[in-house]
């Protein structure tokens, strides 16, 4: 009995924390290089180059910058779990990314949706970012296990 209770504890506890971060194509900024982003680049990760933090997988371009990640890896953490970074400020909800749509901003990785002819990049941009960054800073408090 015991171990089927610690077992089922452990799933519930996976889930419930991974919930915190998109895992869109089963990857955190789905499979693409969290490191190679402070280089202002969008790249795919390799399955070759992978690892698990927080119990969630992330993919890397190179052998390098996954050694960077594993030195350092909440300095490489998307903001908002990858969720979209403009969707959390206005509307307090989790919209998926696309991953070549990104800003380094006080040294943290901010993820954005772009499609359909919608950038929230540059509407982030255009209704001031500095104030949009605190309320999804707040609204993520509230919003990020669910």
């Amino acid at each position: 009995m015991k171990p089927i209770i610690t077992i089922l504890f452990l799933t519930i506890s996976i889930s419930i924390f991974s919930q915190e971060y998109n895992l869109k194509k089963g990857y955190v900024a789905e499979g693409y290089d969290v490191v190679a982003y402070f280089s202002n680049k969008a790249v795919e990760g390799d399955k070759k180059f992978t690892t698990e933090f927080d119990d969630v997988k992330f993919k890397f371009s190179s052998k390098e910058n996954l050694e960077i990640f594993k030195k350092n890896p909440k300095k490489y953490v998307p903001a908002y779990g990858g969720y979209c970074a403009y969707a959390v400020g206005v509307k307090s909800s989790k919209v998926s990314v696309d991953p070549e749509t990104f800003e380094i901003r006080d040294k943290k990785l901010y993820l954005f949706y772009n499609s359909w002819g919608t950038n929230t990049l540059d509407l982030w941009k255009d209704e001031g970012a500095d104030d949009l960054k605190k309320k999804a800073d707040a609204n993520w408090q509230k919003i990020k296990y669910n």
